[in-house]
């Protein structure tokens, strides 16, 4: 019986992939003919973007009208004169669905008239959810996500933001973000998975196949993702967005490739460029990275599109090319498809020229220009350029809800709690204090309802913030607010000290407001001194102090920390945040993330946890790796025992993998969610080995006294590095693995 079922299974996967083969070939016979049609004026337009913040009319100060409405003659010179295939963006402040619906058809009815109706690819950052939609369901963002080590939660929440951007009638998304977190100051961080490039890739895996579907061709309840931003963007020396980065390639190769690489065999139809410069080269210029790694190691079959205005900046910005024509020859050259201009049309015009003077090839705007159509009828956009909003009754859903509160239940970290002080019983008198005790703009971060969020606390009235959230939870009799302070300023401390007096625990909610690439840029990781001054003001009142960070990045919080009793990490937890912090407070969530990165104790110290032996405290006794908080660090109000480590075998070989197998218990009297990682160290290697790697994981859940066996599967791939030949490679030697507080020796 079992063979029948293994023989049937066999035989619907051959048929499946026998099916999508047919289906591309289809794509691709469709896209050679449309090509042959092309003037040289209608390629290069399907190789410009175009913001929309340039289409829609203005008053007479020059701000958006609202509701948005299209400048049809500037919608003409784009699509009929210019020939444009791509439009992007939201036009400041998002729109409710119906205009973002009659938006995507005025463009189409228009794209639609010309000589080969070709559709207008529409792209957006609704990168966890359909932020720029009003009403719609905004989830945490990409750190929260990967604390929950939960890739199947996060798959479930990509396939509703893809439901609800789909509803909006747009079919093309920018995420995931594929950076590796590994640079603590950069204001980027949060819109990563984290510092390890195992998780990373996991967790983008999943959310590409929830955005794509698992068709040649999407259905209407599907969008094309756009990994972000390849490759080595989140790595800046300073730690400021969009400045240089150093990385040899060995390194480009170990840590920043590696989740690009699984999210692009997962079918990622398109992804954006890095806007910084590597090693004196800006990426828009690399064809190293862009055509020879990409496009050719990678064999990624996709389109390339820039960020924002980054084909000019190789002339007005890096300096690397003497004016915008040379900048586009560099650019396209090097192996982008689509430029992302945005504001106007010179892009095409030198383009054109270009390939009239002979310096870009006719046969790189082809591969452009297949690779762009390719996608088009990919997302269906021949057979469905609009969509139809009876299709999607369940746009800001309760189910949708559900979900989102459910992914911000496993994200939210529990860092410290001693003597077991939470959860909170009932009863207790609560103060809510901090400047992100009552903020929206503390639990969404920046691409809300606009690029840098700073309108939540208006657009997400309805929802809870953290102190809002609280109170409904332990009733308004229990709970007094003091803000104390704001992000960058004091307000009223003698407030919050005087209101602490009448509380049995202090709940002191801190971390940043909201922010995104460039007005993000700190100096200093350290927490900001207003926030310093109120934790100080209420420890010397002697009441306990249990703090909620809401940050979009690790602030370091070595002075506060020792003077609390409890720590809970929520991120950019999103709108339902509020309801999920108050809930682990009150103990109806038992809180199960674990960080996602190295959480520094010093501003110095940015050290992530695959540290180096030189690195270690041993070694470096003043100065070594010493975290507030290690990676994949997270307690629970459970206990897990970890037992009976067994492996398949003592020795790995090339042909058989080592299966490992362990025996997680819950101990305690509640029940719980645990994620149970698997790291593996290199003992010795020609390249210094690093003090471990995450090469495994797995969420489950016990009931309290529930034992289950986890099984995990160690192959040769698993050990790998790149060594100084840039090739990866496993070395014979000694391997100590380790999950929990168990370990065991093999050898390969």
């Amino acid at each position: 019986m079992i063979r029948k079922i293994y023989s049937a299974a066999i035989i619907l996967l051959a048929a499946f992939s026998f099916a999508k083969a047919q289906t591309a070939a289809v794509i691709d016979t469709k896209v050679n003919a449309l090509l042959k049609q092309m003037t040289l004026e209608e390629k290069v337009g399907q190789m410009t973007q175009i913001t929309i913040d340039v289409l829609i009319k203005l008053d007479a100060q020059g701000n958006p009208l609202l509701p948005h409405q299209m400048d049809m003659d500037k919608l003409a010179t784009c699509i009929k004169k210019y020939k444009v295939g791509s439009i992007l963006n939201v036009g400041g402040l998002a729109q409710t669905k119906e205009v973002w619906q009659q938006r995507i058809k005025t463009i189409q009815d228009m794209a639609l008239q010309e000589r080969l109706k070709i559709p207008v690819l529409y792209g957006i950052d609704a990168i966890r959810g359909n932020n720029y939609t009003m009403g719609d369901v905004m989830f945490p963002q990409q750190i929260a996500q990967a604390a929950s080590f939960n890739p199947a939660m996060s798959k479930k929440v990509a396939e509703i933001a893809a439901y609800e951007t789909r509803a909006s009638f747009i079919p093309w998304t920018f995420s995931p973000v594929q950076d590796l977190g590994r640079q603590q100051v950069w204001p980027r961080l949060w819109e990563t998975f984290g510092e390890d490039p195992y998780l990373s890739g996991v967790m983008g895996t999943a959310v590409v196949q929830g955005f794509q579907g698992t068709g040649t061709v999407m259905d209407k309840y599907h969008v094309a993702s756009c990994l972000k931003h390849f490759m080595g963007y989140s790595m800046p020396l300073s730690g400021h967005d969009r400045t240089p980065a150093w990385i040899p390639e060995r390194e480009l190769r170990e840590y920043f490739l590696p989740s690009f690489t699984a999210a692009v065999k997962a079918g990622a139809k398109t992804l954006m460029v890095n806007s910084a410069e590597i090693n004196g080269v800006p990426v828009h210029a690399n064809k190293h990275i862009l055509t020879d790694i990409l496009k050719n190691e990678l064999q990624f079959k996709g389109f390339l599109v820039s960020d924002w205005q980054d084909i000019e900046y190789l002339y007005t910005r890096h300096k690397v090319a003497k004016d915008n024509k040379e900048a586009v020859m560099m650019g396209i050259n090097a192996g982008i498809d689509m430029s992302m201009v945005p504001y106007e049309f010179s892009f095409c015009d030198a383009l054109i020229s270009l390939v009239k003077e002979g310096k870009v090839p006719m046969s790189r705007i082809d591969d452009a220009v297949r690779r762009i159509l390719k996608v088009k009828f990919e997302v269906d956009l021949f057979n469905n350029p609009t969509g139809n909003n009876a299709d999607y009754p369940d746009v800001n859903s309760a189910a949708h809800n559900k979900t989102n509160y459910d992914a911000a239940s496993e994200c939210i970290t529990l860092l410290k709690n001693s003597n077991n002080f939470l959860p909170l019983s009932f009863g207790k008198k609560i103060l809510v204090t901090g400047p992100a005790a009552n903020s929206m703009r503390s639990l969404n971060g920046g691409w809300s309802r606009n690029w840098q969020g700073d309108n939540s606390n208006e657009t997400e009235a309805g929802k809870n913030t953290i102190y809002e959230a609280i109170k409904n939870n332990f009733g308004g009799a229990n709970v007094t607010y003091s803000e104390g302070v704001h992000f960058d300023s004091v307000v009223n401390i003698s407030d919050a000290v005087t209101k602490a007096a009448g509380a049995d625990v202090i709940v002191l909610c801190i971390g940043e407001n909201s922010y995104t690439e460039n007005p993000g840029n700190i100096n200093d990781l350290t927490i900001s001194a207003p926030q310093i001054e109120l934790a100080k003001a209420l420890a010397a009142t002697g009441k306990p102090i249990v703090v909620v960070l809401a940050e979009g990045r690790p602030r370091v919080i070595n002075v506060i920390e020792p003077n609390t009793v409890a720590v809970l990490q929520s991120y950019f937890a999103g709108n339902e945040g509020g309801n999920a912090v108050a809930d682990v407070l009150s103990g109806k969530i038992n809180p199960s993330g674990k960080l996602p990165y190295t959480y520094p104790r010093h501003p110095n110290a940015l050290i992530n946890y695959y540290y180096k032996n030189s690195e270690t405290v041993a070694i470096d006794n003043s100065g070594g790796y010493n975290p507030q908080y290690e990676f994949g660090y997270g307690l629970s109000y459970t206990s897990f025992k970890y037992s009976n480590l067994k492996l398949s075998a003592a020795i790995l070989t090339d042909k058989v993998p080592v299966t490992v197998s362990i025996d997680v218990t819950n101990s305690g009297k509640v029940a719980g969610k645990e994620a149970v990682l698997l790291f593996v160290s290199d003992l010795v290697a020609s390249i210094s080995p690093e003090a471990k790697r995450l090469r495994a994981f797995e969420k489950i859940e016990l009931q309290p006294g529930e034992t289950k066996k986890i099984s995990f599967t160690i192959s040769k791939e698993s050990l790998s590095f790149i060594n100084n030949d840039l090739k990866r490679v496993t070395e014979p030697g000694e391997f100590k693995l380790m999950i929990g507080d168990q370990s065991a020796m093999f050898s390969y």
